[in-house]
């Protein structure tokens, strides 16, 4: 028998209020892999409970192959050789994303702007707008990020407001930087909060070897406080002095 014609049961809770997302992508993949899927909606609490009970089960939703109980969302991907992330893992994703948007958002503005991509205002720009992505991410989550923040900011370890006013500090300069505005309040602020940052950073990861997550991305992350985390606070450094010679 070809995967092609193999049958999949699968059991997910589809109701007025909720439909379960691994339940769609349990069906997704089901589907990519080539299998005709008996679709069976859970479409009550009781029902789920009920199915859970006499399957000795946990969670929805769940696949069955050939008789056999596969399991969940996690399982499946598995079962099918596919890799399944794992929550505390590290990860430079957010980090990648951040940047890489900017990098775009930068270009675009650059093209529009002047007719150019790879243009000065365009690498200004690039900086800028990071700083300002960065905030957005720190400011959604305020407590979480001064939690985290507070671990290794040699500033807001002496004084705990600071952890709080980052944030807000670092969106301000990247708009000013942005405008072109008030520079004279944008260029101080970048300086400060890039300089105590890098020499926390090099403190707390070069000099005290402690393995900490970054705040760079918000209190909810597992970016690895090092490297990357120093090279954005040297970026506002070095944007602040740029504009400064500028």
């Amino acid at each position: 028998m070809t995967t092609a014609t193999r049958q999949a049961s699968l059991y997910r809770m589809v109701m007025p209020q909720h439909v379960c997302p691994f339940g769609l992508k349990s069906l997704a993949l089901l589907k990519r892999q080539g299998y005709a899927v008996d679709d069976h909606w859970l479409e009550t609490r009781e029902q789920t409970d009920a199915f859970k009970a006499e399957h000795d089960v946990d969670t929805t939703p769940q696949t069955f192959i050939d008789g056999e109980r596969i399991g969940g969302h996690d399982d499946l991907r598995r079962h099918f050789g596919k890799s399944v992330r794992d929550p505390e893992a590290v990860t430079y994703q957010p980090v990648i994303a951040v940047f890489g948007m900017a990098a775009l958002m930068a270009l675009a503005a650059s093209w529009r702007a002047d007719g150019e991509l790879p243009t000065i205002r365009a690498a200004e720009w690039f900086v800028a707008i990071s700083m300002c992505v960065l905030a957005i991410l720190k400011l959604r989550d305020l407590e979480g990020f001064s939690n985290m923040f507070l671990g290794y900011d040699l500033l807001a370890q002496r004084w705990v407001r600071y952890a709080y006013l980052y944030p807000f500090a670092e969106a301000l300069a990247g708009v000013l930087m942005i405008a072109g505005a008030l520079l004279w309040l944008a260029i101080p602020v970048a300086l400060l909060i890039g300089s105590i940052g890098a020499v926390s950073v090099f403190y707390a990861v070069y000099v005290e070897r402690r393995e900490l997550k970054c705040a760079c991305v918000g209190g909810d992350s597992n970016v690895p406080l090092g490297f990357i985390s120093l090279t954005e606070n040297l970026m506002m450094v070095a944007m602040a002095i740029w504009m400064l010679i500028k």
